[in-house]
């Protein structure tokens, strides 16, 4: 694999980035606009009502944020003319066909001018309700590559899917693609549009029923889980993205198109300043409530490699990947991670947020700093599920006898433990395949990629995203948990 100038082919070219407002779309819009200034266009799509919209959101959401303080200071005074003439906004939705582009004269500007597609609009809830999941990660692929075969002058389009649609499996996880109706318990029957008419069945029928937006959204999430769970997915996102990518592997004819699949995405190592994060995830969930001292045990497997890469990376790679495969028809996959080559364990992360909060511990609502312990740990499903009882389920079943013995004195008290316990249990059930996860990404094709990039030289440093180069005490230590705290108490 031959890799020319990054910076000579983003020159003059015209970019349409889908789901624009999403942490990892903002870091390809900064780093694209910062490293080439002579880029010709990029057209982002958000959703939104109206062009006057999509500009509140582009103004609010994307420029305005922090992380273009680089650019802003680059430029000074003439960064709103510059981000006037790089950027136009689209109103748009891609669970619709043509993307739900309304404005006709727009549509047919970026039908011939774009050069590049990157498809980044996703739902990542893990609970999402069904309908919605299937009509952004399913469908919503199928409706991107369909307008990509329009794009006159396109080059190439880059899918950003998840290494987790490989499930709960174990051992070396390959970078292989699915094929349509393909399952991960082999299962019988998946057939993505009569999935899609479940779902409208399902909508319908309550909706005629009377049913209320409430109840439809719990239920569609619960549809959602059981289909998933059905075909051998453990969750209704991760079940929607792998139906996405068995769609675009089916449809895609002689299209170059590339599907990459990034691990869990952290905050950025290095571009364009260390340590930026937008949200709470999965794991900074876990330490922030650690840090507080809310988070007393963990469940999950200490010795586990847990896939983690800087968002940074995954940007430098997308980069990358559209200059390798521009022209070039091919149905590749890369998966972006850290486990096959520098991987970290449950343990080192327990560790590390020990000795960080340790050090610099959480300051709580009375202004006084928050000690932690070393965390309980739970190794497995049957010690969670006895540490419940012991210490959650045995005070509900009290607290309801003696609530009915006083005339449900205490029912609010009652009603609130009981919604956090099957809270709890609801999340624990939806991230169980993660904590146990065992299984390694391969990166073979990955690694090919950063060779061809090692091998070009100059740029190599500019477009990095090799996880060899991090220690990983350094970065959580010194930037993803100041970033996490930082964006906290913002």
């Amino acid at each position: 694999m031959e890799l020319g100038s990054i910076l000579q082919f983003l020159e003059n070219k015209s970019i349409l980035i889908t789901g624009a407002t999403g942490f990892l779309a903002k870091i390809l819009v900064e780093k694209v606009l910062r490293v080439q200034p002579n880029l010709k266009k990029l057209y982002l799509l958000l959703r939104a009502k109206d062009a006057k919209s999509a500009t509140h959101r582009l103004n609010n959401e994307i420029i305005g944020k922090d992380l273009f303080r680089v650019l802003k200071e680059k430029l000074g005074t003439n960064l709103n003319s510059f981000v006037s003439e790089k950027i136009t906004v689209v109103p748009g939705d891609i669970s619709l066909e043509d993307l739900g582009l309304k404005d006709s004269i727009l549509r047919e500007e970026i039908l011939n001018q774009v050069d590049v597609i990157v498809n980044l609009a996703a739902t990542t809830n893990f609970d999402e309700r069904y309908d919605v999941s299937l009509g952004l990660n399913t469908f919503g692929a199928k409706y991107v590559l369909n307008f990509a075969k329009k794009c006159v002058r396109l080059k190439v389009l880059i899918h950003v899917s998840t290494a987790y649609v490989s499930g709960e499996r174990g051992g070396l996880i390959l970078e292989s693609p699915y094929g349509m109706s393909e399952t991960l318990n082999g299962t019988l029957g998946l057939d993505i549009e009569t999935e899609k008419r479940l779902v409208e069945e399902k909508v319908n029928d309550f909706r005629a029923k009377g049913a209320t937006e409430e109840e439809i959204t719990l239920a569609m999430k619960d549809f959602g889980l059981e289909r998933a769970r059905m075909f051998g997915w453990p969750n209704t996102y991760v079940f929607t993205k792998a139906m996405g990518e068995m769609l675009i592997g089916h449809l895609k004819e002689n299209e170059s198109v590339v599907i990459l699949r990034p691990t869990i995405v952290t905050s950025t190592f290095k571009e364009p300043f260390p340590g930026w994060v937008e949200g709470i995830r999965t794991i900074d969930s876990l330490a922030v409530g650690y840090g507080k001292g809310k988070l007393t045990v963990f469940l999950g497997d200490l010795q586990a490699a847990l896939d983690l890469i800087p968002a940074d990376f995954v940007v430098n790679s997308i980069i990358v990947a559209m200059v390798a495969h521009a022209n070039q028809p091919s149905d590749v996959i890369y998966q972006v991670g850290s486990s096959a080559s520098n991987p970290i364990t449950n343990a080192d992360l327990q560790e590390f947020g020990y000795r960080y909060f340790s050090q610099k511990p959480w300051i709580n609502k009375d202004g006084k700093p928050v000690k932690v312990t070393k965390a309980l740990v739970l190794g497995d499903m049957a010690s969670f599920e006895r540490y419940m009882a012991f210490r959650y389920l045995l005070l509900l079943k009290g607290l309801e006898v003696v609530n009915v013995a006083l005339c449900k004195y205490f029912q609010g008290t009652y009603i609130n433990l009981r919604r956090k316990i099957n809270f709890v249990m609801r999340l624990v059930e939806l991230y169980k395949p993660y904590l146990f996860f065992g299984g390694i990404f391969d990166d073979l094709n990955t690694e090919r990629l950063r060779m061809a990039l090692r091998e070009s030289g100059a740029e190599a440093d500019l477009f990095c995203f090799d996880p060899k180069c991090i220690k990983w005490d350094e970065y959580f230590l010194n930037i993803h948990l100041p970033g996490i705290v930082k964006y906290v108490f913002k």
